[in-house]
């Protein structure tokens, strides 16, 4: 089933375009849905989470956020919902980014001139204060940014990281949705065996990190994870073995783990073996 990742400027119409390919595909389009998820597992109100991603945060918020773990558990939920629902939609959250290496999933951009997007916010706002306005829009643009920046150390902008760029100055909510759907159905992305493995392995190293990160001893530790036809591979330094067994009785845990390739050295094993 198809997946696609959208990323859209507020006052671009992306929101529109999103629906139109959902309605169209009969998949789900989703984006509150990742909210609820994050909260529970960060421990904070659904509202804390949603003024961190959408530029409204106060100086308390951004001080007590925990943005490494908004960021593992936002791509663990992402390419979990993506390897579960047999074809969906992903507005915003970085989805980009997360599926970006996903052979079939399309990935696409929706813009639009700032000018515009001032314009058609206050019509759908039904003000004629622009310069809250434009606030709005550039509030919105620069946590879209860091959020990419802060996490997957991009900048949303690039073109590279899009195989679809749509100007909503140009097209049409509806010629936006007909491209995308050219794009779905065309052969270079196609859903194969192979193209499944590579989302079923993300969903899995994504799950590791998180699960190791929710864990109060192992929450600290910097990791390398990687998965591989379910098995996980960890590598890195760990204070001792007792932390080295139980890293990998973690993710030994984790639904879809077909076993683990432990890495892993001990800080203690390489002080006595350099003494």
């Amino acid at each position: 089933m198809p997946i696609i990742a959208m990323t859209r400027e507020m006052g671009s119409l992306g929101k529109d375009v999103a629906e139109g390919v959902a309605k169209a595909l009969g998949v789900p389009l989703l984006y509150h849905e990742i909210i609820d998820v994050l909260a529970d597992k960060m421990r904070v109100r659904k509202s804390h989470v949603m003024r961190l991603l959408d530029g409204h945060a106060s100086l308390l918020d951004r001080l007590t956020a925990d943005t490494t773990s908004l960021s593992i558990y936002t791509a663990a939920e992402i390419s979990h919902l993506a390897n579960q629902a047999g074809g969906a939609v992903f507005r915003g959250w970085g989805a980009v980014h997360v599926l970006r290496d996903v052979p079939h999933a399309v990935c696409v951009r929706v813009c639009a001139p700032r000018e515009l997007r001032v314009r058609r916010m206050m019509d759908r706002l039904g003000t004629i204060d622009r310069r809250r306005v434009e606030e709005e829009i550039d509030a919105s643009d620069e946590a879209a940014a860091a959020i990419v920046r802060r996490n997957f150390h991009a900048d949303w902008r690039d073109a590279s990281h899009y195989d679809l760029i749509l100007n909503t100055e140009r097209l049409t909510v509806a010629q936006c949705v007909e491209e995308i759907l050219k794009l779905v159905e065309s052969e270079p992305f196609a859903e194969t065996e192979a193209s499944r493995q590579t989302l079923a392995d993300l969903a899995l190293r994504a799950a590791a990190r998180a699960a190791l990160r929710a864990a109060p001893d192992t929450r600290r530790l910097q990791l390398s994870v990687a998965a591989d036809h379910g098995q996980i591979t960890l590598d890195g330094i760990v204070s001792s073995d007792t932390e080295r067994a139980l890293a990998e009785r973690i993710v030994a845990r984790v639904p879809g783990s077909a076993g683990v390739l432990n890495q892993l050295r001990a800080a203690s094993d390489l002080r006595s073996r350099f003494a």
